[in-house]
């Protein structure tokens, strides 16, 4: 019965419909997650916020 068309046709859209809802959902979180963030002060990156310039400190043998 799997090798009817019709059949798979209904299970290939099923899984589209899937793929729609959980993106929809993903895309709502991103959303909740922007509303809720601190406003940023004008002028600053938030990419680089809080990164101290200089040396970087050495990696230890247990964190390679």
């Amino acid at each position: 019965m799997a090798n009817n068309p019709s059949v798979k046709k209904r299970q290939r859209e099923k899984e589209r419909q899937d793929r729609r809802q959980e993106k929809a959902v993903v895309k709502q979180q991103r959303r909740d997650e922007r509303a809720t963030r601190e406003p940023v002060e004008p002028g600053v990156d938030p990419d680089i916020a809080g990164i101290v310039p200089g040396p970087q400190p050495i990696p230890l043998e247990e964190d390679m």
